[in-house]
């Protein structure tokens, strides 16, 4: 197929970026009453006759490693033969990643008509919703529950997009399975400036009668999660894995309590692959896209690259404004032989000061190099990288699924859906 052939869909997305430029409340902002953000999505899902509901929900938080644990549990049910939908987020390449149905992404065609059918409830918001018009991440989940309604799906997984609390995932009000993969610094703006306060947000998921799963091992963050069960009555069950495993052990512990035969567990963690999260998109030379854009994360690329053989280290980094551009870029360019920053193209989120991120570098006594355009940024990547090199590209989802096309086009994935 030709871009042309999947014209509803790029007006659909085209449409529904677009709603960002309505004006509404800012729940980020205000911090001392949220509960608006909940509801005006709940306004919404009324009048789409609330397909969010009968589902078997399974709603995972954390700081690092959700899309994983997601993943992994979503092809252990479809190995399973159940019928499982997930919702990811954020999406690497194109929309249709964050909504997905056993082996396949969301059709772009069935994208566009669900858009098409929600505009006159969107409309409704806008006009007499009494908290305001839902967000754009608001608004994609609404499309995922009809999707997964459509398709009959049994099992519903949701990857929590910010906090616990407050994002608009925790619309949901009898999950299965509560499950929070770690706690670490990130989105501090919003969450809080201690772990604790960070871990008292991500716990604000639990529901009462679910059973909550954690690998974090830290007492004073257990005993919030703790607390927060018995206040609702849901079971607690603590795994002492840590590191990049414990996302698998919380997979594997999941699909344990949901009865799932241990070979269908085998053949989902098999499958179980995700775009720009250490993806080797290319072996010769080795080329690994990865986007890690907090310190934890990264700390986790590095761990990984550990477990690799290769000669030099050229690393293409492009990072947006709001992170922790310092302590993320301290657990990977000691390793690196060679650096290039460059930012992404996406217009509706800030980069990072290029300028600032060339002098946290200067410390690590490495060669620097500056492309304002990620393009030629890859190109000089690939023209210096001999046959033994490793070239990671990292510091943001936006960059890593942009560059992917030079791998896997849109279309592709478009077409394929997978």
């Amino acid at each position: 197929m030709i871009k042309n052939d999947f014209e509803k869909y790029y007006l659909a997305i085209k449409y529904l970026e677009g709603i960002s430029n309505i004006t509404k409340k800012n729940y980020v902002l205000k911090k001392d009453d949220r509960s608006f953000f909940i509801n005006r999505l709940r306004y919404l899902l009324k009048l789409l006759n609330n397909p969010h509901r009968g589902f078997r929900f399974i709603h995972v938080a954390g700081t690092a490693g959700k899309g994983s644990t997601v993943n992994m549990i979503h092809e252990i049910l479809t190995a399973a033969g159940h019928k499982v939908g997930s919702y990811f987020s954020p999406h690497p390449t194109t929309s249709i990643e964050r909504i997905k149905v056993n082996d396949h992404f969301i059709a772009p065609n069935d994208f566009a008509k669900l858009i098409e059918s929600i505009k006159p409830a969107l409309k409704q918001c806008v006009l007499k919703g009494p908290d305001g018009h839902p967000s754009y991440f608001e608004v994609f989940l609404a499309l995922a529950f009809l999707y997964f309604k459509k398709t009959r799906c049994q099992y519903v997984i949701l990857e929590a997009g910010l906090g616990g609390r407050h994002d608009a995932t925790n619309i949901i009000e009898k999950p299965l399975l509560n499950i929070i993969t770690n706690i670490h610094y990130d989105h501090q703006d919003v969450l809080g400036g201690s772990l604790k306060e960070i871990a008292s947000d991500k716990a604000g998921i639990i529901k009462p009668g679910a059973t909550v799963i954690t690998a974090e091992a830290r007492l004073p963050l257990i005993k919030i999660f703790r607390q927060t069960c018995r206040r609702v009555k849901a079971e607690f069950i603590q795994l002492k894995t840590a590191g990049p495993d414990s996302n698998r052990a919380l997979a594997q512990q999941a699909a344990i309590i949901l009865k799932i035969k241990e070979r269908f567990i085998a053949q989902g963690l098999k499958r179980a692959k995700l775009p720009c999260r250490f993806e080797i998109i290319q072996a010769k030379p080795l080329t690994i896209l990865d986007g890690a854009h907090n310190p934890v994360k990264m700390s986790m690329v590095a761990k990984n690259l550990s477990r690799l053989k290769y000669q030099k280290l050229i690393l293409l980094l492009g990072m947006a404004a709001n992170k922790d551009h310092q302590k993320t870029l301290s657990a990977i360019a000691p390793l690196a032989d060679q650096i290039i920053l460059t930012r992404f193209l996406n217009p509706n989120r800030k980069t990072a000061d290029l300028r600032k991120l060339q002098q946290i570098c200067a410390k690590y006594k490495i060669p620097v190099k500056v492309f304002l355009d990620p393009w030629q940024a890859l190109a000089f990547g690939q023209k210096i990288q001999q046959a033994g090199d490793c070239l990671l590209i990292t510091g943001s989802f936006f960059l890593t699924g942009e560059l992917r096309t030079n791998w896997v086009t849109e279309n592709e994935i478009l077409n394929k859906r997978i």
